[in-house]
């Protein structure tokens, strides 16, 4: 079963959504089409970064990935498709993939076959060369080789043995707040020490181990699913009751 995830900020007040389906569909009617969210702000490539390392790799490997963010149809803009981490991923060359990967990835030029003036390059250009990834096509088939991509580049966070330094890049739809601090390197640092996890006017001392740990109203500091340290208020919004937004630095201090 091949399958293309899609990943826009169309919204869904207009056709656009359906309109892409259609067109990968019309090349071959029995791929399966899985929807990531077309509820991304106009043009926000964290968000989007965000979106696509969380849940790309749970997909099965080979899954084409069409994502387009942030396309605005100018003349000189590429669009590529990208063999990187055993999956392909479709969309503009915006700088979107470095945020996804510190790997590089083998990447095609898919727009030098689409030379037409398109005012619509998600149908246009995007879905069909989706659509023959999964179909089989061979990716060098797709456009000549791109020497490189561009690459934006992402928040790495801070770690010593006494200090994980780290940003909140992400406060999601519960108003919880998404790190970047992954689990594995806290729990080569937090061994046999205490900890103190400081956010805002706020600190914490114990990492939780689900959600509802705590009382309503209180705040809670857990690794979510996806390994990332996340803070948030047990039915509550941490962003709005706790005044930290995107970007407001997290600290972890050990103590031996």
């Amino acid at each position: 079963m091949a399958i293309i995830t899609l990943l826009t900020d169309f919204g869904y007040s207009d056709h656009y959504v359906a309109a892409v389906k259609a067109k990968i569909l019309s090349i071959n009617p029995s791929l399966t089409i899985v929807d990531i969210s077309h509820q991304v702000d106009i043009g926000d490539l964290a968000h989007t970064a965000h979106l696509l390392t969380s849940v790309y790799q749970k997909f099965p490997k080979g899954t084409s990935h069409l994502i387009s963010v942030g396309t605005t149809g100018r003349p000189d803009e590429k669009h590529l498709a990208l063999k990187l981490n055993e999956h392909y991923f479709i969309g503009t060359d915006n700088g979107l993939f470095g945020l996804i990967s510190d790997n590089d990835g083998m990447a095609v030029d898919i727009s030098s076959k689409n030379s037409a003036n398109n005012t619509f390059i998600a149908t246009e250009i995007l879905a069909p060369a989706a659509a023959k990834i999964a179909s089989g096509a061979t990716f060098h088939d797709l456009g000549p080789a791109m020497a490189d991509y561009k690459k934006m580049l992402k928040r790495h966070l801070k770690a010593t043995k006494k200090l994980i330094a780290g940003h909140v890049i992400r406060v999601d739809h519960y108003g919880n707040l998404i790190t970047n601090i992954d689990k594995e390197p806290f729990d080569i640092l937090s061994k046999d020490k205490s900890f103190t996890i400081s956010f805002g006017r706020y600190h914490a001392r114990r990492i939780n181990d689900f959600y509802s740990q705590v009382e309503p109203g209180d705040y809670f500091v857990v690794f979510n699913s996806s390994g990332v340290l996340e803070i948030g208020i047990y039915q509550g919004n941490a962003a709005q009751l706790l005044g930290i937004e995107f970007d407001s630095p997290v600290m972890i201090n050990f103590e031996e």
